[in-house]
């Protein structure tokens, strides 16, 4: 079964594309939404590459490098918003579901660095 994170991670990451697309598309903006796609696709990506670490330190990093993606996403999205590049309602969607997100990364990692700081 996948975890939640993974779930939410790839349904972000999903939409991620989706809304490159439409910027690139529609609205002709190349440079913030190569940003926010390579960001916010990322998140996922390095949780999928933690899965395999080769040790308990790796998949601690890879944790943290998804956390960190993730805050990066959002000063995209913040940006894009404030460029008028996305509409209100575009932008408290996407910004809702990065920051549940960061929201459970943030747990994770506070959990892993927990379990690596008892031993």
């Amino acid at each position: 079964m996948d975890s939640p994170l993974k779930e939410k991670s790839m349904a972000f990451a999903i939409r991620v594309v989706r809304l490159y697309k439409y910027l690139t598309e529609k609205k002709k903006e190349f440079v913030l939404s190569k940003q926010l796609l390579r960001s916010g696709t990322s998140i996922g990506a390095n949780r999928a590459e933690a899965q395999y670490a080769c040790s308990e330190k790796d998949f601690l990093q890879k944790n943290t490098i998804a956390l960190k993606e993730c805050a990066e996403a959002i000063f995209w999205l913040d940006l894009l918003h404030a460029t008028d590049y996305l509409t209100s309602k575009q932008f408290t969607s996407m910004k809702a579901d990065c920051e549940e997100l960061l929201r459970m990364l943030v747990a994770a990692t506070r959990t892993l660095k927990g379990n690596k700081a008892s031993r």
